[in-house]
């Protein structure tokens, strides 16, 4: 019975109501498990901020090395298995860090639930566009954003209800409601179109080192590309260790009343989370209403070095503000500044990328991204442990600081590809980098760092 149902449902469900389920049930369960995941990590394991960096290490370098491997699930075998697959793996993770509050089993976790990621990703939507055609898929993708949206707001309230009854309750409760959506997924969720990828498009590691090359190839043709490429890595290197350490920080340097008699941690934790949500929700719209004059300009060097430098600041107030209002302002400053400047950048180098190799050129940005983050959180939470984490804090922001002066050094490159304006400018809202806008849709569950805040926001580059 049990192998029949990993091939065939028992009670086939429309395509789009199954993806709904999927999206959003994912989504609301992941935040469900963020929203004061840190806050765990911190009070109930008593992770050190060395630890608190490890973990998120630990969980790119997996979503790194496995996506590839699990990927032949999906482009060889079945698209419904890797996504059942992926939802087990997830309650598994989620599971055995909510139950067993220790180093070692968070670091496991980890591993489980970043492989989980890496079997999502991507599979869902392929999944969808196999079942009911790639014509159709748009009008869906955009309804399961708004739910995820509005369950993202829903999951912060009720993670901060059950984290008055424990801060390991919301992690635990995330993977069981995992488990339940693993479980009608395999029931409902059908697959009749599924056609094995052709060798020649699949994923491979031989097809990573190629898009490595061809990435560097346009980079060194293209000022704009190798700019938003080096600023990329920079901001991996700075964005791992503030994702981690911003609620170190302020557990250690404020004191958090409770409020009506309820536990101050997870009241003020919740709310940090439900009003960063809304704030980067209501930068979005702002965006959307004023993207088209911001992301025609011809060369937004200034204004992206500028709010790269206003996150720097924003790091920096996070990292000395005596205030517990500004540091909260400035976490909600720094997330703002993010969902703004997602659609410029985004359209930016879209312009300067041909149809042919626009796919492998924000891989590679995405690539470096993930390296710079493995690469440079492990220095600056040892840092954190030697010294402060107020001083872990300003270090991510010098590290952080060179961001500006690549894009404030950058001279306008007039050797744009023919059709590269027209290309750049449509569909701006889809070319936003994850994790620059609001803690929605978080399928793969791989920015954890940025999503158990709802505050920190996403990086400038």
């Amino acid at each position: 019975m049990l192998t029949r149902l990993l091939w065939r449902p028992w009670r086939p469900a429309r395509p789009h109501a199954v993806y709904y389920l999927l999206g959003g049930g994912t989504s609301f369960f992941l935040v469900l498990a963020f929203t004061l995941n840190q806050v765990y990590y911190v009070t109930v394991v008593g992770l050190s901020p060395l630890q608190l960096v490890l973990v998120g290490t630990v969980l790119e370098a997996t979503c790194f090395l496995f996506e590839i491997p699990t990927g032949v699930v999906a482009d060889l075998y079945s698209r419904r298995l890797s996504v059942v697959a992926g939802a087990s793996l997830h309650r598994a993770g989620m599971l055995l860090q909510g139950l067993v509050p220790t180093f070692a089993a968070v670091l496991v976790a980890q591993v489980v639930w970043g492989t989980g990621s890496t079997f999502l990703s991507g599979a869902d939507q392929a999944w969808l566009a196999d079942e009911i055609g790639e014509d159709a898929v748009g009008p869906v993708f955009t309804r399961e954003t708004q739910l995820a949206l509005a369950l993202t707001v829903v999951a912060t309230l009720v993670a901060g209800g059950l984290g008055l009854l424990g801060l390991g309750v919301p992690v635990a409760a995330s993977g069981a409601g995992l488990l339940v959506l693993a479980v009608v997924l395999l029931l409902v969720m059908p697959e009749e179109h599924f056609h094995r990828t052709p060798a020649a498009e699949r994923d491979t590691f031989r097809h990573l080192l190629g898009t490595a090359r061809e990435g560097l190839r346009v980079a060194r043709r293209r000022p704009v590309v190798r700019t938003i490429a080096l600023v990329a890595l920079v901001v991996g290197l700075a964005s791992e260790a503030f994702d981690r350490l911003w609620t170190v920080r302020v557990l250690e340097s404020f004191t958090l009343p409770d409020v009506a008699g309820f536990d101050g941690a997870v009241v003020w934790f919740t709310a940090i989370a439900l009003t960063g949500t809304l704030v980067s929700l209501v930068v979005s719209l702002v965006v959307n209403r004023v993207a088209p004059r911001l992301v025609r300009a011809e060369h937004p060097t200034w204004l992206l070095a500028t709010l790269v430098g206003l996150q720097v600041v924003f790091v920096l107030a996070v990292a000395l503000g005596g205030s517990i209002w500004l540091v909260l302002a400035a976490l909600w400053g720094r997330g703002a500044v993010g969902a703004l400047a997602a659609p410029i950048r985004s359209a930016w180098l879209n312009r300067h990328l041909e149809s042919r190799t626009r796919a492998t050129v924000i891989s590679m940005t995405s690539q470096l991204d993930a390296v710079g983050q493995v690469v440079g959180g492990p220095p600056l939470g040892a840092l954190a442990n030697r010294t402060s984490t107020s001083t872990a804090l300003v270090a991510s922001a010098v590290v952080l600081s060179p961001a500006v002066l690549l894009y404030a050094r950058l001279r306008p490159d007039r050797s744009l590809p023919s059709g590269g304006e027209q290309d750049g400018e449509g569909g701006v809202a889809g070319l936003a980098v994850e994790g620059d806008g609001p803690t929605v849709g978080l399928r793969d569950g791989r920015d954890d760092g940025q999503a158990e805040s709802g505050a920190a926001g996403g990086p400038v580059a």
